[in-house]
């Protein structure tokens, strides 16, 4: 069903930390709703089933269901994965643990690091095939077939599957991995060749293991939900965002669920790319702000910057394409300490969702960053967001700052709320510098992006701290991520090590990689549901002068005719090399000779953007209109009188003057003294320095 076909509804649904949050957008309608529920756990299903259930009774009428999904990346941080095990290489068995010899810190000799795997569960068996693709020792599969009972045996979820030099030749990881998917008793079952066939033996086995290790806890996660949407009528299309930024149909996200790393988070900064470009930003920063997290990317140019390689956590190393996402543990539920030198502290420790904020009164009697914006009057306690709760108890909250706070510093309540916001900030704003500042990028440039349930309150301050130039607040902030999930294009990433001198470089060969990688691009698109505007082909080659590590990427002129990729000659190849080393580092070496490394392939369909003028107010009054009343906000050393206006109501074109709280269901937007926001054409607020 496509949703060419379907009259029907596109829903983009992100599962935080602390909130789930939905997006429904009616494009035959022109119109969008948004859902803000607590998110359910262990499992996450039921706060996702809830906020859909908000917003729309039959799911019939759905076309699209796009899912961001922390799943995975919970499961890695907390260790929560699945039992597995590995049949590797003789020799080759501790890999995973000794890693790139790095350590947790770099100075003094504490520190340790656990595989995902212990070592009676990594077995190895006899073969090896060579760097060149030589196999100098044929695999043993009765070999192979015995570890993998040893394993079952173990009661192990999944397994992987890693041989040395599997990128250069994968005959024998193939004929292994085909003898046990005869004899293991489910799917889960990782080929290092098939995920990753890329040289460097840790990356490739990391990679690899961590797939196993999520896949019985994502795609379990994901068949539930597939099997309750269907149960209520659903019959449209349901996909996955990947942490590249595009998104993937739900058996390629059972398959790949690694891929599934950091998938909220990149579906935010899709969307703020594609908001910021329309209000005619394309250099923004993002500042997804949630309960348990402050996530900071850059973007420059109306693109998002990849990474090609991420650590989840020490040692836990994802080789995979994934936007450059960088997080701190100071969100709104982060809890405030002071330590035993007496500093003030912010996080990583964080109330979550459940028992949440002290304010909530679930159990909680540890001050958050949520409970200091409560006591200085900048969150409304009869109406906090996510609908969890009727009132914030402020007065548990001022007990629990002067407890933790106050006290031990010697400051009286509203001091301690104003240090722990200052902390706070000082924290964001070191993020969003390490982005920006320490990567040569000028944040005067730059228009700062908060979203998440907290970010908008933060605005100002980041303004101040790092010298931005202004704020854009999206006109649903606190569903940004699953608003992305709707605009996210369809992409799949494909490598293949080359590692081969240009001058004997085989064109063929490179052509024959290159075909190969459209081809499976184009049939993932074609079996998906889903109708696309464009289809895009696009090859780089990580290239390097001989004895150099470090490579740059090239990306590659390509013709395709007829649907046969004509690949680069070796003097195509080698000019292009040249413009990217010399854009990369000011010169050339004249006497090098250059190195083909790895081609990588992405394959992209274009998913058809929504309008963002329907997001924009419908309202014709003035700003008079959405002011709700005032109240007394404390700024700085003393208290203001802020006027409160309904957001959603305020007008095309509206100025509001600082101070001034703007609320709206899914946030709290923060126009401080010395600021004013003006609503533009999509609904989003502008906040810039008032002119003197």
């Amino acid at each position: 069903m496509s949703m060419q076909k379907t009259a029907g509804r596109m829903i983009g649904v992100d599962v935080g930390g602390t909130f789930t949050d939905v997006f429904v957008l009616d494009e035959a309608a022109g119109t969008a709703t948004v859902a803000k529920v607590p998110t359910t756990r262990p499992d996450q299903s039921g706060g996702f089933l809830d906020g859909i259930g908000r917003q729309v009774s039959d799911l019939s009428s759905v076309a699209v269901v796009v899912h961001g999904t922390t799943a995975g990346t919970n499961a890695l941080l907390e260790r929560k994965g699945a039992k597995i095990g590995v049949i590797t290489t003789a020799g080759l068995r501790d890999v995973l643990e000794m890693r790139r010899r790095d350590r947790p810190r770099t100075w003094g000799l504490r520190g340790d690091f656990t595989p995902v795997v212990p070592r009676d569960l990594r077995l190895e068996v006899p073969e090896r095939t060579l760097a060149d693709g030589a196999i100098r020792v044929p695999v043993d599969l009765d070999a192979v077939r015995a570890a993998a009972r040893t394993l079952q045996d173990q009661g192990c979820a999944a397994v992987a599957v890693m041989f040395a030099n599997a990128y250069a030749n994968p005959a024998n990881e193939a004929a292994a991995v085909a003898a046990i998917r005869e004899i293991w008793p489910n799917s889960h079952v990782s080929a290092s060749s098939e995920i990753l066939p890329e040289i460097r033996e840790f990356e490739r086995f990391s990679t690899t293991a961590l797939n196993a290790y999520l896949q019985p806890e994502v795609s379990g996660y994901l068949d539930r939900l597939e099997n309750a949407l269907k149960q209520g009528g659903f019959g449209g299309e349901f996909m996955i965002v990947q942490s590249n930024g595009g998104v993937m149909a739900v058996d390629t996200a059972c398959r790949l669920p690694v891929r599934t790393a950091l998938s909220g988070p990149a579906a935010g900064v899709i969307a703020a790319a594609y908001i910021a470009q329309m209000a005619g930003f394309p250099d923004v920063i993002t500042g997804d702000m949630g309960g348990t997290s402050f996530d900071v990317s850059l973007i420059a140019g109306g693109k998002s910057m990849l990474s090609p390689q991420t650590s989840i956590d020490f040692g836990m190393v994802v080789r995979s394409p994934m936007i450059e996402i960088t997080t701190i543990g100071a969100g709104g539920g982060s809890i405030a300490w002071v330590d035993k030198g007496g500093l003030l502290m912010i996080g990583p420790e964080s109330a979550g969702s459940n028992p949440g904020p002290v304010a909530y009164g679930l159990g909680n009697t540890r001050p958050t960053v949520t409970d200091a914006n409560v006591v200085l009057g900048r969150i409304d306690p009869d109406n906090p967001i996510g609908g969890k709760l009727t009132r914030l108890d402020v007065d548990a909250a001022a007990k629990a700052i002067d407890q933790h706070a106050g006290q031990p510093l010697g400051l009286d309540t509203l001091a301690a709320a104003e240090a722990i916001l200052r902390v706070a900030n000082s924290r964001m704003a070191g993020a969003i510098r390490l982005v920006s500042i320490e990567r040569g990028f000028d944040p005067k440039r730059f228009a700062f992006m908060p979203f998440g349930g907290g970010g908008a309150l933060h605005s100002g301050a980041m303004l101040a701290d790092v010298g931005l130039a202004r704020a854009i607040v999206p006109r649903y902030p606190g569903v940004t991520s699953a608003m992305g999930c709707v605009i996210a294009d369809m992409r799949q990433d494909f490598v293949q090590t080359v590692n081969a001198m240009v001058d004997g470089l085989e064109e063929a060969s490179l052509a024959a990689f290159m075909q190969s990688h459209m081809d499976q691009g184009l049939a993932m698109l074609d079996a998906a549901q889903t109708r696309f505007e464009a289809r895009d082909t696009a090859f780089e080659l990580d290239m390097a002068y001989v004895g150099q590590t470090h490579t740059v990427a090239v990306p590659l002129p390509v013709t395709i005719t007829d649907g046969r990729v004509i690949a680069p000659t070796r003097a195509q190849i080698a000019e292009a090399f040249d413009a990217a080393y010399k854009a990369t580092y000011g010169r050339l070496l004249p006497k090098g000779a250059r190195r083909v490394m790895n081609l990588r392939s992405a394959v992209t369909g274009r998913r058809p953007k929504f309008d963002l003028a329907t997001l924009a107010p419908r309202s014709t009054g003035t700003p008079e209109d959405a002011r709700k009343g005032e109240r007394k906000v404390h700024f700085g050393d003393r208290w203001h009188d802020t006027a409160i206006y309904n957001r959603l109501d305020l007008p095309v074109g509206a100025v509001i003057h600082g101070p001034a709280i703007l609320e709206q269901p899914d946030t709290t937007v923060l126009i401080e003294p010395d600021l004013t926001g003006t609503v533009d054409a999509f609904g989003n607020t502008i906040i810039t320095r008032q002119e003197n």
